[in-house]
Order: C-alpha cells, then structure tokens, then sequence
C-alpha cells in the first residue's frame, strides 16, 4: 500500500509508483495531509465526491482546503482555500470543472478548478447543509439542512423554491432520483414523498413500514435505474422499497454485530444497465460490507476495526471507491482488485446432476442461511464470515410449493396456467418473467472477468463464416461466443454454437450480460447430454427422440427407416438451431415461453411433434434428397406462411387504419362544425363591431361635414364682409380723389391769379420784384422743406404708433380669443363702434376744415380782387395816394388785419411777405387736411383686413 503526504504542496503525484493494489484490502493509496509547521498536525478530511466521470474526486478537511485528485492522470491540485470546514461537496456540475461547496458559515459556494476562482456565493440556510443532491442534467441543486432544503438554479445560482417544515418534523434527506425528474424527500417520522420537479405536485407516498421491523430511517440510497431505494438507521434491518409498485419488498437482516447503519452506497456495474445489485453497507464498527441483494451473499468489506470508515464514495463507472477514515485520511480502494477472487470464472462442465427426492423436506432445511460467498482472507479483529437471511421468506410449506417459488414474487404453477390460457406470455412482461424462470444470478463481476479476457482466437474470423450486415450484431454474437469460449473451452470446438446463439444474441443484444446467462442456462439445463458423444452429434438425445417419435407415429418412422434417414437429418438441425431456421420470430418467442416453463424433456417433444406436423410433405417424398428438398419446402412453406400471415395483418392494420382515419375524420368533422360555429360567431362579432365602427365613421364624418360647412358659412360672411368694405373703401376713395382733383384745379387757378399778380408787380419795379421773389422762393423752399421733415416724422410717428398698437391689439386679441371666441367678437365690436365714432369725429373735423377752406378761398379772392384793382389804378395813376379804405364790419371780423392797409398808393414788402406766408400756411392747412382723411382711411382698410384675418390666425 502507498501512502503520500499532501504536506504543504499545491500540486504533484499521488503515487510514485505504478498502483498495486492488494487482494487483501484492494487500497491504491493513502492520502494524507500532515502540516510541516512548528507544531506539526494531520488535517483530517471531511467529504469526498467524484465528479462524472468517475477518474476525478475532490476531498476538503476541516480548515477549508479542497483538494482535486485525477486518478487517471495520478495529478493532485490544491483548488481552494476557503478558511473554515466543508460541510458537503458535490462535483458532478454540467459545467465539468465547477464544484459546489457547503461550508460552516451555512453558505454554499460555487468554485471553477481550473481558473480557481469563486463563480458564485449562495445564501438562504440557517443552519449546517450536510447534503448536496445534483439534478441529472447538471441544471438543479437541492441543498439539505436539518430545517429545510431549497432547490436552486445552477445557470442563475438563484433559489427557485424553499421546503419549509414544522419544527417537530426533521427532515433526514432531500435529493434527485437518478435519471428522473423526481425529488425524493425522507422526512425524521419516516414518512418518504415523491414530487415533481418542475411544478413540485407530490406524486406519490411510500407506506409505513411494518411495525415488526420499524426502524427510523437515517440513511438512504438509489439504483442507478432510480427504481428501488435503500434505507436503514439504529438497527442491523435493512429495507429495499420498489420505487415503481411503491412498496416495500424485502428486508435483509445484517450480522448481529451491526447495531446501525451509517451510510449506503450502491455500487454501479457497466452491465447492469443501472439496476445495481451490489450494495455497500457502512456500519457503527467502520466496516462497510457489500452485499448482493439477490443472494444476500458477502462480496467483500472494507476498513476494519481499527481503521474504521468514517464516510464513502464510489465513482459513476465503479472502478474506485473513495473513503474518508476515522483517521481523517483518504483511501482510494480498486473494485476490481476487492473482486478478483469472487469474479474468477467457475470451473468447466463437469458436474453431476442428481434429481430431487420426491419426498417432501422438513422446513429447517428451506432456511436460507447462506455464509460468505468470497474467499476466506486475514482480516484484523473481525470474522471472515457473516450470515444473512431474508426475513420475508415464508418457511413453512411443502417442497412442491417452495419448487414452484420463483424470484420477485412470480409463482411458477401460475405462470403455466397463465401460459396454456393465452398460448404466450406478455410481450411487455416476457423477458422479465424469462429471469425469473431460469433464475439468473446476474452475475456482473464474473461476466466482467469473461469480457475482460477479449475475443477468443476461436472465433477472431467469425465474419467469414457468417456474413451478418449489422455490426453491432456481430460484435455481441463474437462478444459472447468468446465469453462462452473462455467459460469453458469445449465451447471453443462446438461449431453449432453461433447458430444456437445466435436468436439469443439478436433478441439481448442491449443487455450482454442477460445474454450470456440465458445461453448458458440453456445449455446447463436442456443441452446438457449433448456433449457426451462430442464432436459427434448427440447420440443418446437423437435416440430418445427416435424412441418418442416411434411410440406416436411408427408410419412416419417406418418412412424414414425405409428410405435410410436417420435423425441427425430430421431431428438435429432442429436442435441444434432451436427451430431459428423454420420459426418466425413470434412463433420462436412463443415456443421458447412454453420450453422454459416446462421440463427440459419438452425440447425433445417439440422436435418429434413438428415432425408429425410435418408428415405429409415427408410421407411423399422417397429419396434422401428429397427430404432435404422437403426441408426447403417447409422453409418455403412456413414463409409463405409468414407471409400470408403478414398479409392477414397488414389488411387487419389497414381495416384498424380505415375505421382510425374515419373516426379522425368524424372528429375531423365535428371539430371543422365547431370551428365554423366559433368562425360564424366570430363574424357576427365582428360584423356588430364594424357596424359600430361604420356608425361612428358615418357620425363622425356628418360632423365633419357641419363643420366645414359652418367653415364655409363663416368664410362666405367675412368674404361679404370684405367686399361690403371694399365698396366702401372703394366710394370713399373715389370721393377723395374727386376732392383731390378739385384741389387741385383750385390750387392751379390760385398759382395762375397769382402769376398774374406777380407780373402786374413787375412793371413797378425789377428790382423790388427779384427781390420779392428771391425772398418768396426762399421762404417757399424753407416752408416746404420744414413741412416735409415734419410730415414725414409725423408719418413716422403716426406709423409707429399704429403698429404698436396693432400688434399690441393683435395679441390681445389672440390671447382673448384663446380665452373665449365670444369676449373676441366682443371686443372686435366695441372695437369697431369704436373706430367708426372716431371716423365719425374726423368726418365732423373734415366738414369744418372745408368750412374754415372755402372762408380762406373767399378771402383770398376778396384780397387779391382788391390788390389787382389797386394795382391797375396805380398803373393809371402812379402819383395818386390813395386812401385808406374799411370793409364793413362784418368783412372785417373775417379778413386779416394786413388787408385794411391795401389803402396805401403802395403796398409796404414787409406786408407782402406777410401776406404770401399767410397763404402758404392756408396751402399747407388743406395739404394737413388731405393727409390725415387719407391716413384715416388706410387706417380704416387696415382695421377691416384685421377683422377678416382674426379668423384664421386663431384656427392656425
């Protein structure tokens, strides 16, 4: 035995030399981890797990050290420290190199191996997790504590669902059933539930257990297959429940000296197809023992007194076995070396069998008590043997009875009945009830050892011989053959040995283990006369045969002894292809429920009885050859047979197939019926919506339609509003321009009298008359030019302030309008009296103007009648003075009072400067005048267009 010291390494070797593990105790290494402080201490390991494959395992002590050991590449690696003891571990993630780890803190973690590194930190328990169960598909955990268990999704590592408990009720383990989507639960009352895993609906409840053998359960343990589980507790009682019919089924009872069962473990076979029947049973001494539950026989055990087991673990594959010892050490034990002795192929066929006496036995010699089934080794303060019984066994009951006793509950008397009613055993029940018939051991081990052997030079050509299209096929008939070869090696030299294999190779191809035993029971039991005259053909069974054949039909033997055919032509190809040659597989099946529920003489019955079926074809053939003609013929006609048989069923599938397809076309109708109703009130549904809809788009667009209407209504009132204005406008300003063209001709005439006026001055003086003008147009010019600067700042003015009021109206009028239309129209016609009183005052003001006009035109004519008469008389008479004239008083209220010294022989230049700005003033009075009606009425124009915008600004 090897034993390394992890020491302080974070890597190296687990052994330095290649592996060889003793039969005695089958350790491939001892591990160890002793610190190389001051004050040196072994760090005892607490949980072990192997990962998927079965060739890597972690194992973490109690200050957090975890530790990964490939056995396959013999690699150790330190992965993690975590500073505080691991409570659980589980290494079979979907993601290979993820571990889960429950540590003392009530914490789960989540570490990669290979990157070293925390990937998740889960957190919801409230006291120590000691279980870790991962789903099958790697996607789900369920993590067990003494007060709950929660399952948490290992994609989000978030919890998905929380079992919550009364505090009286403990719970014992929760955890995943293999290849399932079921979670078992197994509460501290020993009440055992079965749920589901996605929705959680509990599926079912196991019974109590009976109260002459009521332990509370503590440890549990699954088949690979998930069908039968395993429980024990404070008692040497063992239970097996079948997970499927949800009873309990048997109960082994262990040595006396085990008090109380630790932990459970089954231990998986690559041929058992996970129906495991090897059973590791860890008890209170340290020892696990394990047993096969079928035999209830003693394999092997592990540890000893004084190296006891504190905990295990065995891989996925069962090749290692993974125990942390009380010791806080680790030893990887070898199945296959524990095995060796038990797995050693049995001895050849040479046996002697005895019949039973006839006479019944007492029941003390029906009691099973069966000793170790393994060779007898040194062991260290413990017995080499152990004894076990099953206690469900009824021990009373006569031989006859307990000879028809058959494994899992079958009754073989039953089975007959069952048999001779239906011609046939179930299809679905038939293989099962085939184990239970020839009582197969399963022995995996010993087979495993066969296998392990490889392919025997016997058959290394096998393909040449018998060309078969599968593969597969012919790798399980050289499989087997080779096994039975190495069993025993008359097999070796037996050359109808694949054609009598080979309906069982095809039929268990999937299980080669079921295979090998069936041929070789077969053979045990119903060929076992057949080698006595080896490698001649069976003379004695052909003879019996003959014998048989000449009791029930001595026409037909006479027949064959007329024509020299003996029964190695009609009777042995018959034996030695077990009827595979002349048998449909239905018919084959069928044959071989009935050999293997009856004495094995009933083979050799069927021989002689399918010659007498057979007696027409042969009672007319007279050559030798033409029995092997008829041979043909019976194959041919047993095809057609078949083939009409064939037909009979393909017509009676297609008759089922017709009335299928009627009925689905039925249904098809019925369906369609209620479719159309559905579809009929689906319409009317929605026929009533759009009619709705219809309703609503008809109101809708009739509103739209008011609404333009009024639209138009209102933009043919502003339209007539505009035009009345525009005539208005249009009137006002033909009068203007009739006034403006009066004034004008006025002006002409006045500027004509006045020319005249200004050349009657001339002929007095030029020099006074250049002078007169020279001044005149000065003062003109500056009059005019002082006019114009202030009517265009006036202009200006005028203009500014009507902007600023407009735009100050405009937005008073839009912020009014946004309030209330009404209080707009309102104000427009406040406004409008408004405007209209004031063109109303102007219009007052422009009548008195033209008043105050005509009294200057009058004066203006008065005064220069005067001063051209006065002229012309000065003309006449130069040197006469002339005197001072008055006009009336009611003239002389009007006229000016530079008009009264006209009297004068000569008017002063002072005088007719003045005179000339007075005229000037009055011109500009009516320029003033024309001005302000013509503002007047673009303020009117434009007061209107406001009016007739005001609308539109509003709806824009």
């Amino acid at each position: 035995m090897q034993s390394t010291d992890l020491g302080n390494k974070e890597s190296g070797k687990i052994w330095h030399r290649k592996p060889s593990p003793a039969t005695r105790d089958g350790i491939i290494v001892n591990i160890i981890h002793n610190t190389s402080d001051y004050h040196p201490k072994v760090l005892r390991f607490l949980n072990v797990a192997f990962d998927g494959t079965g060739d890597c395992l972690i194992a973490g002590d109690h200050q957090g050290n975890i530790y990964v050991f490939d056995l396959h590449g013999n690699r150790f690696n330190l992965v993690q420290r975590t500073a505080q003891a691991c409570t659980a571990l589980a290494f079979n993630l979907r993601r290979k190199s993820e571990f889960l780890v429950a540590l003392a803190d009530y914490s789960i973690k989540c570490f990669d191996t290979v990157t070293k590194e925390l990937v998740s930190w889960m957190r919801g328990h409230e006291s120590s997790v000691f279980s870790i169960s991962v789903h099958a598909s790697g996607k789900y955990a369920i993590t067990t504590s003494s007060d709950t268990a929660q399952l948490w999704d290992l994609d989000t590592f978030q919890r998905k669902r929380k079992l919550n408990i009364r505090q009286s009720v403990g719970i014992q383990k929760v955890f995943f059933l293999p290849l399932s989507n079921t979670i078992l639960s197994c509460f501290k009352d020993n009440s055992i539930f079965a749920w589901e895993c996605d929705t959680l609906f509990c599926k079912y409840q196991l019974p109590a257990p009976p109260e002459s053998s009521s332990i509370l359960y503590k440890v549990f343990a699954v088949t690979r297959d998930g069908r039968i589980l395993a429980a024990g507790g404070k008692s040497n009682h063992l239970h097996l429940w079948c997970l499927e019919a949800r009873q309990l089924f048997r109960i082994i009872q262990m040595p006396t000296k085990v008090r109380a069962i630790r932990h459970l473990e089954f231990l998986p076979d690559s041929f058992d197809a996970g129906s495991n029947q090897v059973l590791g049973v860890l008890s209170q001494d340290g020892i696990m023992r394990f047993i096969n539950m079928q035999t209830c026989k003693l394999l092997f055990e592990i540890g000893s007194l004084d190296e006891g087991i504190s905990s295990s673990a065995i891989s996925p594959h069962g090749r290692y076995i993974a125990s942390i010892m009380e010791n806080g050490s680790l030893n990887i034990y070898s199945v296959q070396a524990l095995t060796q002795e038990i797995n050693k192929p049995p001895p050849p066929l040479v046996k002697v069998i005895e019949d039973l006496p006839k006479n019944k036995l007492s029941s003390s010699d029906l009691k099973m008590k069966v000793t170790s089934g393994r060779v007898q080794q040194p062991a260290k303060s413990r017995e080499s043997k152990m004894q076990t019984r099953i206690l469900k066994q009824d021990l009373t009951g006569d031989f006859e009875s307990k000879k028809n006793e058959l494994p899992d509950g079958l009754n073989k008397k039953r089975l007959q009945i069952l048999l001779k009613g239906y011609g046939e055993y179930p299809t679905k029940y038939r293989m099962f009830i085939w184990r239970s018939l020839l009582q197969l051991p399963e022995n995996h081990t010993a087979f495993s050892t066969l296998i392990d052997k490889g392919t025997h030079v016997a058959f290394l050509n096998l393909q040449k011989k018998y060309p078969i299209k599968s593969r597969k096929l012919l790798r399980v008939l050289q499989r087997t053959l080779s096994a039975l070869a190495h069993w025993s090696v008359i097999f070796s030299d037996t050359p109808y040995l694949p054609l009598l294999a080979f309906p069982f190779v095809k039929l268990f191809q999937n299980n080669q283990l079921i295979c090998f035993e069936v041929i070789a029971t077969l053979i045990i039991n119903w060929c076992q006369h057949w080698f006595e005259y080896f490698p001649n053909p069976p003379i004695n069974i052909l003879s019996m045969i003959e014998n048989v054949l000449a009791f029930h039909d001595k026409e037909l033997l006479q027949h064959f002894i007329d024509h020299d055919i003996t029964s190695q032509l009609y009777a042995w190809p018959l034996l030695e292809t077990v009827f595979s040659e002349v048998l449909t597989r239905e018919e084959w099946l069928k044959l071989f429920d009935n050999i293997f529920s009856n004495h094995p003489s009933f083979l050799l019955m069927t021989v002689v009885a399918y010659n007498i079926c057979s007696r027409t074809p042969l009672l007319s053939c007279n050559l030798k050859d033409d029995f092997e003609t008829v041979e043909d013929m019976q194959a041919k006609v047993d095809q057609q047979r078949v083939e009409d048989e064939a037909w009979y069923q393909k017509q009676e599938l297609l008759r089922k197939a017709e009335e299928t397809r009627r009925e689905m076309l039925l249904q098809e109708e019925e369906k369609m019926i209620q479719q159309r109703q559905r579809l009929a009130a689906v319409k009317r549904e929605l026929k009533v919506k759009e009619m709705h809809l219809q309703d609503a788009a008809r109101r809708r667009f009739l509103k739209l339609q008011q609404d333009q209407q009024e639209m138009e209504l209102r933009r043919l009132d502003d339209e007539i509003g505009r035009k009345n204005l525009t005539e208005n406008q249009e009137a006002l300003a033909k009068e203007m321009r009739a006034d403006a063209d009066a004034y004008r001709r006025k002006v002409d005439l006045e500027e004509h009298m006045f020319h005249k006026l200004i050349e009657a001055g001339e002929t007095q003086s030029q020099k006074t008359q250049k002078v007169i003008k020279e001044n005149l147009a000065k003062a003109e010019q500056a009059c005019l030019n002082t006019d114009w600067q202030i009517q265009s700042l006036h202009k200006q003015k005028c203009d500014d302030l009507q902007r600023n009021k407009c735009y100050q109206e405009v937005a008073k009028l839009l912020r009014e309008n946004r309030r209330k239309e009404i209080e707009i129209i309102n104000a427009m016609v406040e406004e409008e009296a408004k405007k209209w009183k004031e063109a109303e005052g102007k219009e007052f003001r422009l009548r008195s103007a033209k008043k105050a006009s005509a009294l200057s035109d009058a004066s203006r004519k008065w005064f220069l009648k005067q001063e051209i008469n006065a002229a012309v008389e000065h003309a006449e008479n130069p040197c006469h003075k002339e005197e001072p004239r008055f006009q009336n008083e009611q003239d002389s209220s009007c006229l000016p009072r530079t008009s009264q010294l006209n009297d004068s022989s000569e008017m002063d230049p002072s005088t007719q400067i003045s005179l000339n700005r007075r005229a000037v003033e009055w011109d500009t009075t009516g320029q003033n005048l024309i001005k302000k009606v013509r503002n007047l009425r673009q303020r009117l124009t434009a007061r209107a267009r406001h009016r007739c915008q005001t609308p539109h600004l509003l709806a824009a």
